[in-house]
């Protein structure tokens, strides 16, 4: 089977989306968002396959998709829908590896009764952690990586996205004690060509397949 790997981030607006458009161009993998809170203007599952040059039959479609950028549980409270955690099944991908974007942070509530991390738990998948380089990140990272050890869920490493922050990427990484994957910066502009070379020489294939 081939290498599935979680995109999770420890805030809403980390960038988790570029960057799994950037992993999953690296890898050759599909994408998969479960859930799409928010459908005016270009969708995280559009933006990916645009960014990361993905042809349609490596964008898997969306278990749940809600009008209102928002909280899942509260967007679907909106438009009247109950998100099923039970839905919630890896689909087929056994000819490439799979990227999985979650949405927000690893708390984010899917309904009244569960969190995004209740899932990436029961996957058994391993997760690698976008984080912020600004102000914050290392009280959010640490809390985020904490969270995930607690439920046992195997953390593939860190990636930042922002400008350079060595004192605390390297903080994060020797407090937490988690491998360091890399750093994306923020591009200007931001196009599948500019991303692609970008990702490349900011991280290294090897380190998340069959880590």
């Amino acid at each position: 089977m081939n290498q599935r790997i979680v995109v999770a981030g420890t805030d809403t607006g980390i960038g988790k989306t570029v960057f799994s458009a950037g992993l999953a161009h690296l890898l050759g993998a599909k994408y998969w968002k479960p859930v799409q809170a928010g459908l005016e203007g270009e969708t995280d599952s559009e933006a990916a396959a645009r960014l990361g040059g993905l042809s349609p039959g490596r964008v898997m479609p969306e278990l749940y998709r809600l009008r209102t950028p928002a909280s899942p549980h509260h967007s679907a409270q909106i438009d009247e829908v109950r998100i099923n955690v039970e839905s919630f099944h890896l689909p087929d991908c056994r000819d490439r590896p799979l990227v999985i974007e979650g949405a927000g942070g690893l708390m984010v509530p899917l309904n009244r009764d569960v969190l995004y991390i209740d899932i990436f738990e029961r996957w058994s998948l391993p997760v690698v952690l976008c984080a912020s380089t600004k102000l914050g990140t290392i009280n959010h990272s640490l809390l985020s990586i904490e969270a995930l050890r607690k439920r046992q869920i195997r953390l593939l490493g860190i990636a930042f996205v922002g400008e350079r922050n060595p004192e605390s990427e390297s903080a994060i990484c020797e407090i937490g004690r988690v491998r360091w994957l890399g750093r994306l910066p923020w591009i200007t502009p931001l196009t599948a060509d500019s991303l692609q070379k970008t990702f490349k020489s900011s991280f290294v294939r090897g380190d998340f397949l069959n880590p």
